[in-house]
């Protein structure tokens, strides 16, 4: 089977590839397509890929094309990660927040509408070619804001595009181990949006084993999510947010942390990253040493400022091995490609499991996977907190789709004055013009 990889010169490509290396059963990806407009950077990580291979028995062929037909043709899955804008544009659409007084994450707040209106359009065209190219091909998206874009790719391909993202599974994954569960036999009852969700219950052997985590300040402290928010506060909502609602239930505290800070995420990210394609243009038999320490670097410093606030201390390695995107999307093909039952957390239409939210809303819930593709499960409804906070949010993700369909300014002025990071009117239209005047990829927003 043939996977092809959309962003195919993204730093974290060889995640996906390295797991691919792990999978030695009948019916495997046999050959890998990267495609990517970045002739660069496809190169430097052809060339990690290739290394990676070499000590592998019968690893799958790496090809790159920066041909967007000829990547799709054949395909039998679509790993799509792409990033409009390259960290060039994360950069900017944290500096404009920031610059305005409010969050410019990457994925929440104005970041991730900034980031959202330059992506949508994009993967809409993305997804017009697969349709037509490669119509039975499955497409699982990773591409930023996951839940949004996933949304917005939906009337073109339908349920044969899911949403992927390792947060859920890594949260479920450390709560369960934790208590001394096995992570492969628990049922996690999680749901939300993408990096809005929480865990609500995690059932081992028929029993909600939740309880008994949220009473063990012990436990709790033992994984980064326990640290991050403390147990009283995860004692008082009765539940484990996705470490991304940090952003919302210390939003003041992040806000003064990142703003201190002398480089934002994506600066750092953009330094980072434009050392390691440079160094491996020049050294390009070092591809694969220059990129794991790179990686090292990246993953220890991950949320640093939230973690600072928390007093969490440095990363756990337990933590940053508790099974990555790369994993659940290896999962995901297989339990397609081969009809192995599986159950994943997944970004897909909601069907009737939250009600409220209608059938076609994206939502990040438990699903059963199997040739047919993925089928949500039902979970405990949300809460009238979780969902004011989820129908909110969800409400900004459409009206960011519709502005990036139609063009229009004031639907995106909209987008911005509705998340609930953003405290005004006045601000949201000052976002936009910030963002326009930065952002090539959002000058059709000009006006």
């Amino acid at each position: 089977m043939r996977l092809t990889i959309l962003g195919g010169g993204g730093f974290r490509v060889p995640l996906v590839y390295h797991a691919l290396l792990g999978d030695h059963g009948p019916g495997r990806i046999t050959d890998v397509m990267l495609y990517d407009t970045d002739r660069t950077r496809l190169a430097a990580i052809g060339a990690v890929l290739r290394q990676q291979a070499a000590a592998a028995a019968e690893p799958p062929v790496v090809t790159e094309t920066t041909d967007l037909d000829e990547a799709l043709r054949g395909a039998d899955f679509i790993f799509s990660a792409i990033r409009v804008g390259g960290l060039d544009g994360r950069t900017v659409d944290e500096r404009v927040a920031l610059g305005l007084g409010v969050l410019g994450q990457e994925t929440v707040g104005a970041g991730g509408i900034a980031y959202g209106l330059r992506t949508v359009p994009v993967a809409r065209k993305i997804a017009e070619r697969i349709a037509a190219v490669a119509p039975d091909a499955w497409t699982i998206n990773f591409t930023n804001p996951a839940g949004m874009v996933t949304e917005a790719m939906i009337p073109f391909l339908g349920d044969r595009v899911i949403g992927i993202c390792d947060s859920p599974s890594g949260l479920g994954r450390r709560a369960a181990l934790a208590l001394g569960v096995d992570p492969a036999t628990a049922f996690y009852d999680y749901a939300g949006l993408n990096h809005l969700g929480w865990l609500r219950g995690l059932k081992s052997g028929g029993v909600d084993r939740l309880p008994d985590l949220l009473r063990s300040a012990e436990a709790l402290s033992s994984f980064e999510e326990g640290r991050l928010f403390g147990a009283e506060w995860l004692r008082s909502i009765g539940s484990i947010p996705n470490e991304y609602l940090h952003y919302y239930y210390f939003a003041r505290e992040t806000l003064a942390a990142v703003s201190a800070v002398r480089q934002t995420r994506g600066a750092f990210l953009l330094d980072q990253q434009s050392a390691f394609y440079a160094e491996t243009g020049q050294h390009p038999d070092q591809a694969l040493d220059l990129w794991q320490k790179t990686r090292a670097e990246r993953e220890s410093t991950y949320m640093v400022e939230s973690r600072e606030i928390a007093d969490a201390g440095e990363r756990d390695e337990r933590d940053m091995a508790a099974g990555g995107y790369e994993q659940v999307a290896l999962s995901l093909m297989r339990a397609i490609g081969h009809n192995e039952r599986a159950s994943l957390i997944l970004n897909v239409r909601n069907r009737g499991v939250l009600r409220h939210l209608d059938d076609d809303a994206v939502v990040e819930i438990p699903c059963t996977v199997d040739a047919n593709g993925a089928l949500p499960v039902a979970v405990s409804q949300l809460t009238d907190h979780q969902a004011g906070l989820v129908c909110s949010v969800k409400a900004v993700e459409r009206t960011t789709i519709a502005a990036a369909a139609s063009g229009s300014r004031d639907t995106a002025v909209r987008a911005f004055a509705w998340h609930p990071l953003v405290d005004s009117v006045n601000v949201a239209r000052e976002l936009l013009d910030g963002y326009v005047e930065q952002l090539p990829d959002l000058e059709y927003l000009r006006g």
